[in-house]
C-alpha cells in the first residue's frame, strides 16, 4: 500500500464539498509527487480576463472585481474591511467582490503605490480609509468618464450604481468600460463619499476568509511547501542577550534525515527588534527530526549578564524607584506636589503592577525561503510584507526588486508579527544551503525569543477635596520597554479633569526583548489607573460610575461612553456578598471603550467571570459583524493574560514557555460578551482591533472588589487567594 501524506488541513479539503468562496490562488498538492511538480501561484494574479483599472483593483468582463489588500490578513478581517470600503466607493453588488493578496515587490518597487502595506496599531480603517476609499472611487469615476466619452455626454450625466452605468437610454457594464477606462487619467482625483452616504458601509457583511479557513484551503506559512524544500529547527540563546559557544554536531550527524547545523550569528552587539540574535539551526528531511536532533545535540551558551535577571528583582528596584522622583516628568496640569505635601488633606494611594506577558498567537511563527542566483521568494510571519521583503533582501544581500514575499493568512500575531527575525533566519539558511528552507518555531522557542510585552508598575497618589474629588494627583511609572511612550498610555493622558496632575516614568532596562502586544500601553496601563480611579471614588464617597461622569463633563467622546453605560449596564456596588460589577473606560488606538464585568467569587475563592458588558466609541463602525467578533476576541484576549497568563522570569529566562505553564481561557470558561455601540460620528475615526481589551482587566478587578473586599493589585489575577468570610 502507498504511503498517504495526509494532514489534518488536506483531509478538511478532501472531507467538505468544494464551492463558492474566495479562491486565494493557493493550491497544496494532496501528493508530494504534485507538490514537486507544482510552484505556488502568485496571489497578486489577476484573474483570466480581468482589466486592471488602478493598482488597487481589476474587473473582468463580467463585472467581477477583484480588490488587491495590501494588508496582512490574521484573523482580524482585513482582507474584508479593504473590499468593503473600496466597494462603497465603486458602487459594485457585494456578491461580485472578490479579495486578494497586493504584491509586496510592486508596491516597494512602484514607489510605495499602496502607501502602507503594515497591519497593526488598529490602524487599517480609522487611519487608512481615505486613500483606500479613494482608489474605488477613482476607478468609478475613470469609468464614468469611459462611459461618458463613448455615449458623448458628459461625465456628470453618467450614474455608476451597482455595477451598470447609465446616461439617459445608454446603458452598460462595468465589464464593458474597464479597458477604456483602464487608459483615462483624471484631472483631479474625486473625493470620497461622506457618513450618511454610504451604502454598504455600516452594514454587516460576512468576513471572506471564513470559507477557506473552514474548508481547509486557508494557507498560513506553515503549511507552504516548494520543491525541494528541507526544515530547519532553531534554538537561540535561552536566556536573550546570551550567545553561542559551541555545538557538538557529531553527536547528532548520522541521526536519519539530518543534513545540518549551522550557525545563525548575531549581526549587531545592542539588537533590534529584527535583526539576527545568536542562534543554532539543524536543518533535516522534516521539521520533526530536525527538531528531535536539535533537542539531542549538546551546546554550550555564553549566558551573558542577562543570566542575573529575574522579575522578583525587578519588582524590588521598581518599588524604590516609586519613592523617588523620576528623570522623564510632565506636569500636565500644574504641579500636585505642593498640595500633596499640605498637612490635613486626604491622601489616597495606590500601587499595581503586571509582570511581562506573550503574545501566543495561535500559529507559532513559521517561515519559507528560497534564496536562488535569479530571484528570492518568501512566505513568512508577518504584519508587513513589504517591510519583511525589505528585511529578506538584507538579509540575503540582494535588490529589493528580485525580492518576492508572498502573502499568506496569519494565525493571529498581536503586535509579535512586527518584531520577529524569523525571515532572516529562513533566508540565512536558503542562502548557506542553496536549497528551499522552511524554519518552524517551537511555541516555547516562541514564548522565550519573541518580544514580550513589557511588565509595568505604577503608583499614585491624590489629595481629596471637601466634595471628595481629587484636587492634586501625582503619578509614577516604572516600565520596560522599547517605546517608552507606550508606558505613558492611559496615565499621562488620563482624561479625568484633576486640577493639578504630574506624570513621572521611570525607564528599567534588562536583557528581556519587548515589544508591541495587542494594545501596547493601554493594555497594562488600563489595569492600574482605572483600579485607582474606583479607589479614589470610595474614598471620597462616590459611586464610581457617577465620578467618571462628573470627572469627564466637556468631553463628548467619554461623556457618551458613560452615559451609554450607564443605561444599559445596570451597574451597582450593592450585589449581596459574593457578587460583584465593576467598570472601566479606557481611550485605545482613538476609541474610548467602556466595560462594565460582572463577577461570582465563591467564600473559597473560585471565581467566575459571567458577563462581559462592552460599549464603544469609536467615531464610526463599518461592520458591526466584524466589530462584534474584535470586541469578543480583545476581551477573550486579555481574559487569558490578566487572570491566568504572567511570564515567569529567573534566571535571566522565562521557565512557563507553554501552556501547561501558561494557561490561557478556554472556550467553556468564555463568558457571555455584549457589544453596545455608541458612535460619535462627527469627523474622527477609531479603531477596533485592540480597544475592548485594555479596559477589561481593571472592570473585573474592581468588580472582584465589590464581591470580596480585596483589592488586586497585580496579574494574573488567580494567584491571589480570593476567599472570603
Amino acid at each position: 500500500m502507498d504511503k498517504i501524506d495526509l494532514s489534518r488541513r488536506a483531509f478538511i479539503r478532501t472531507a467538505v464539498a468544494a464551492g463558492g468562496g474566495m479562491v486565494l490562488g493557493f493550491n497544496i498538492p494532496a501528493t508530494r509527487d504534485a507538490a514537486a511538480a507544482t510552484v505556488q501561484p502568485e496571489l497578486w494574479k489577476p484573474p483570466a480576463g480581468g482589466v486592471e483599472v488602478n493598482a488597487w483593483l481589476t474587473i473582468d468582463a463580467d463585472g467581477v472585481v477583484t480588490i488587491r489588500v495590501p494588508h496582512t490578513e490574521m484573523g482580524q478581517g482585513g482582507m474584508t474591511s479593504v473590499a468593503q470600503l473600496v466597494a462603497e466607493e465603486l458602487d459594485v453588488p457585494w456578491e461580485k467582490v472578490r479579495a486578494v493578496l497586493a504584491d509586496a515587490n510592486r508596491h516597494v518597487t512602484r514607489g510605495n503605490e499602496y502607501k502602507d502595506m503594515s497591519t497593526g496599531g488598529s490602524n487599517l480603517v480609522r487611519n487608512r480609509h481615505p486613500h483606500i476609499m479613494q482608489a474605488g472611487a477613482s476607478a468609478r469615476e475613470r469609468l464614468r468618464e469611459a462611459a461618458a466619452r463613448k455615449w458623448g455626454v458628459d461625465r456628470a450625466q453618467v450614474t455608476a450604481k451597482q455595477g451598470v452605468l447609465t446616461a439617459g437610454a445608454n446603458r452598460g457594464t462595468y465589464g464593458e468600460f474597464a479597458t477604456a477606462a483602464a487608459q483615462i487619467a483624471l484631472p483631479q482625483e474625486p473625493k470620497i463619499k461622506a457618513y450618511g452616504d454610504w451604502w454598504l458601509l455600516g452594514k454587516d457583511v460576512p468576513r471572506m476568509d471564513v470559507a477557506p479557513k473552514v474548508n481547509g484551503s486557508a494557507i498560513y506559512p506553515i503549511d507552504v511547501r516548494v520543491p525541494g524544500m528541507v526544515y530547519a529547527a532553531v534554538r537561540a540563546c535561552p536566556v536573550p542577550g546570551g550567545r553561542l559557544k559551541s555545538f557538538d554536531f557529531a553527536a547528532v550527524k548520522a541521526r536519519p534525515g539530518v543534513i545540518a547545523a549551522i550557525e545563525l550569528k548575531q549581526s549587531k552587539a545592542n539588537l533590534g527588534n529584527s535583526d539576527m540574535r545568536s542562534a543554532i539551526a539543524v536543518v533535516a528531511d522534516s521539521f520533526y527530526r530536525a527538531k528531535v536532533a536539535l533537542d539531542l545535540m549538546p551546546i554550550e551558551w555564553d549566558l551573558g549578564p542577562g543570566a542575573q535577571n529575574s522579575y522578583a528583582a525587578m519588582d524590588a528596584q521598581a518599588r524604590d524607584l516609586m519613592d523617588k522622583e523620576a528623570k522623564h516628568a510632565e506636569e500636565v496640569r500644574g504641579d500636585p506636589r505642593p498640595l500633596l505635601a499640605s498637612p490635613g488633606g486626604k491622601v489616597v494611594t495606590g500601587s499595581y503592577a503586571r509582570p511581562y506577558e506573550t503574545h501566543a498567537p495561535m500559529s507559532p511563527p513559521a517561515a519559507v525561503a528560497n534564496v536562488t542566483a535569479e530571484r528570492v521568494d518568501v512566505w513568512s510571519f508577518t504584519q508587513n510584507v513589504a517591510a519583511t521583503l525589505l528585511l529578506a533582501a538584507d538579509q540575503a544581500g540582494r535588490s529589493p526588486k528580485d525580492v518576492f514575499v508572498h502573502g499568506t493568512f496569519q494565525g493571529g500575531a498581536f503586535g509579535q508579527g512586527n518584531a520577529v527575525d524569523i525571515t532572516r533566519q529562513a533566508v540565512e539558511l536558503s542562502k548557506q544551503l542553496g536549497k528551499p528552507v522552511k524554519v518552524i518555531w517551537t511555541r516555547e522557542e516562541d514564548t522565550a525569543q519573541a518580544r514580550s510585552r513589557p511588565p509595568i508598575w505604577a503608583r499614585f497618589q491624590a489629595v481629596l477635596g471637601a466634595d471628595g474629588l481629587p484636587t492634586a494627583m501625582l503619578s509614577r511609572a516604572v516600565g520596560e520597554t522599547f517605546n517608552p511612550a507606550y508606558a505613558d498610555r492611559g496615565i499621562a493622558n488620563m482624561p479625568y479633569n484633576v486640577p493639578h496632575f504630574r506624570y513621572e516614568r521611570h525607564v528599567v532596562p534588562t536583557n528581556i526583548p519587548v515589544g508591541p502586544n495587542r494594545a501596547p500601553g493601554n493594555n497594562a496601563n488600563g489595569f492600574t489607573i482605572e483600579q485607582y480611579v474606583d479607589e479614589l471614588a470610595l474614598a471620597g464617597g462616590w459611586d464610581p460610575l457617577e465620578w467618571r461622569i462628573k470627572m469627564t463633563e466637556g468631553n463628548e467622546r467619554w461623556q457618551r461612553v458613560l452615559l451609554k453605560l450607564k443605561e444599559v449596564s445596570g451597574f451597582t456596588t450593592k450585589l449581596p456578598r459574593g457578587q460583584g460589577m465593576g467598570i472601566a473606560v479606557v481611550e485605545s488606538h482613538g476609541s474610548t471603550v467602556g466595560v462594565c464585568a460582572t463577577v461570582e467569587v465563591t467564600r473559597r475563592g473560585q471565581l467566575s467571570v459571567e458577563k462581559i458588558l462592552v460599549v464603544t466609541n469609536s467615531g464610526y463602525v463599518i461592520n458591526p459583524r466584524a466589530a462584534n467578533e474584535q470586541v469578543y476576541g480583545c476581551v477573550a484576549w486579555e481574559l487569558s493574560h490578566t487572570l491566568q497568563g504572567g511570564l515567569d522570569l529567573r534566571e535571566g529566562r522565562f521557565r512557563n514557555t507553554n501552556f501547561d505553564g501558561y494557561k490561557l481561557t478556554r472556550m467553556a470558561d468564555m463568558p457571555p460578551v455584549e457589544s453596545v455601540y455608541a458612535m460619535s460620528q462627527d469627523g474622527w475615526w477609531g479603531g477596533f482591533g485592540e480597544t475592548a481589551g485594555p479596559p477589561t482587566p481593571p472592570a473585573i478587578a474592581n468588580a472582584i472588589f465589590f464581591a470580596t473586599g480585596k483589592r488586586i493589585r497585580s496579574t494574573p489575577i488567580l494567584q491571589h487567594n480570593l476567599s472570603w468570610a
